[in-house]
């Protein structure tokens, strides 16, 4: 398990840097804050399904690919939203800085999504 969760990790901090550069160059590129983040996210979450199903878990719990990848996008939405949830915490009503309560946000979801996923996707059914 140990082994998956670092490449859980590796596989998450390239998805972040490729959701960040879609952000971004969009945002060159005129496109609104919402649909560059949209955009970005969504190509995040693809990049991590398609590595994750490849080089992080071995076991998948269901046959339906369709129906994994939207477990898995359900997983990261819920992510989005105790994102929002615990920044919004942090920062309008306990103060913190905007990049501490990221930074300390992103390690909370990072382990909800790998827990989450690792739980109900890609663990062997038992007999």
């Amino acid at each position: 398990m140990r082994l998956e969760f670092l490449r859980y990790f590796a596989c998450a901090a390239a998805a972040l840097l490729l959701d960040s550069a879609l952000f971004l160059l969009l945002l060159q590129f005129g496109a609104g804050t919402a649909p560059a983040a949209a955009v970005g996210f969504l190509a995040g979450l693809a990049f991590m399904y398609w590595f994750s199903t490849r080089l992080v878990f071995h076991h998948r719990r269901l046959r339906s690919r369709r129906l994994e990848f939207a477990g898995f996008a359900l997983i990261g939405l819920l992510g989005l939203a105790l994102t929002e949830a615990a920044l919004l915490l942090l920062i309008h009503q306990l103060g913190w800085a905007p990049a501490k309560a990221k930074f300390a946000t992103a390690g909370l979801v990072f382990l909800f999504n790998f827990g989450l996923r690792k739980a109900m996707l890609f663990t062997p059914t038992r007999s």
